[in-house]
């Protein structure tokens, strides 16, 4: 990384690097002014959030984190337009927050994408986020991924379990895998009303136990949300994230053992599907022999008419209208 890239990297971890770039999105950032008031949040649109700000919350829950979301899903007349394969997939979602979509991608289609990437990241039209090893929104640069992040069927999959319409909001691509502690997207990608959010992520080649992989919690969906509140991190810090992100992590360790529930590895094969939960609690284990690689391709999606934001770095999100 060059001493210029690196000055920016560092600037990115504080606070007023992060509310001048927001001046510079003013006019997409000041959409959220009625949320704003609507919630309670007497803050600026372009300052920090979190959602300690929000001082009137939505007593709104997505349709099928309610009681009897399972008769609900059941009954609902759009169940059937969906696959047979699907339908059966989507009975696990209410008790366990996830569902697989087996080899919904085809080797084909999964084998374009490799190939775009892999020659974008060549080319240096794309490349690795500045503190780990991960491609951020490679759809922008990529027909192949945007294609599978915006499928049409997908996209109404995921509006169907979210209630609510779907934005696609970011991308990740990954050449290994993640290694990540576990955690729940929704202190990163946080909205209001709670739960808006949900999650795919994409098989681009057969996973190995020894290739880390994706693990998640059964059933953790149905905990309470973590949030910076629920922390011991002191206000008022310039940093961004603070020392939010390694406490919430050991919250988080704390959480999960308090469950008794055991983490399942998801031994994907090419072309399978994982969606989650906006709260289900799941993580990348260590990869086990050097070398290996777990190319996978992750997305994020807002339901649409909430309000976004990042509760680890207290920032409104950019939303695309």
């Amino acid at each position: 990384m060059s001493v210029l890239a690196s000055m920016k990297a560092r600037l990115r971890q504080f606070k007023p690097a992060w509310a001048a770039y927001n001046m510079l999105h003013y006019r997409k950032l000041s959409r959220n002014a009625d949320l704003y008031r609507r919630f309670g949040i007497r803050r600026s649109v372009v300052g920090p959030i979190a959602h300690r700000d929000i001082t009137r919350p939505s007593d709104e829950i997505p349709w099928l984190d309610r009681p009897n979301a399972g008769a609900a899903l059941a009954a609902h007349e759009e169940l059937d337009s969906f696959p047979p394969a699907i339908r059966e997939s989507l009975k696990g979602w209410v008790e366990n927050g996830y569902v697989i979509l087996e080899r919904y991608l085809s080797e084909e289609r999964v084998d374009s994408i490799n190939s775009e990437v892999e020659s974008l990241f060549e080319q240096g039209e794309i490349a690795f986020h500045f503190r780990d090893n991960r491609i951020m929104n490679s759809f922008r640069k990529s027909a192949k991924v945007a294609e599978a992040a915006k499928d049409p069927e997908l996209m109404r999959l995921l509006s169907f379990l979210l209630g609510r319409e779907v934005v696609l909001f970011q991308t990740i691509n990954f050449f290994e895998g993640s290694q990540q502690p576990p955690h729940s997207d929704s202190f990163h990608m946080t909205t209001e009303p709670m739960g808006y959010l949900i999650a795919i992520w994409v098989a681009l080649e057969d996973v190995s136990p020894e290739s880390g992989p994706v693990f998640y919690y059964p059933g953790t969906h149905t905990l309470d949300y973590v949030m910076k509140e629920h922390l011991e991190q002191e206000d008022g810090s310039l940093e961004a994230a603070g020392k939010s992100d390694r406490e919430y992590e050991d919250k988080i360790a704390e959480v999960v053992a308090a469950t008794g529930i055991q983490p399942v590895d998801f031994l994907a094969k090419k072309g399978d599907v994982l969606i989650w939960h906006a709260n289900l609690i799941h993580g990348g284990k260590p990869i086990a022999r050097e070398g290996l690689t777990r190319k996978s391709l992750v997305a994020h999606y807002f339901g649409k008419g909430v309000l976004c934001y990042h509760e680890v770095t207290e920032r409104p999100a950019l939303v695309e209208s």
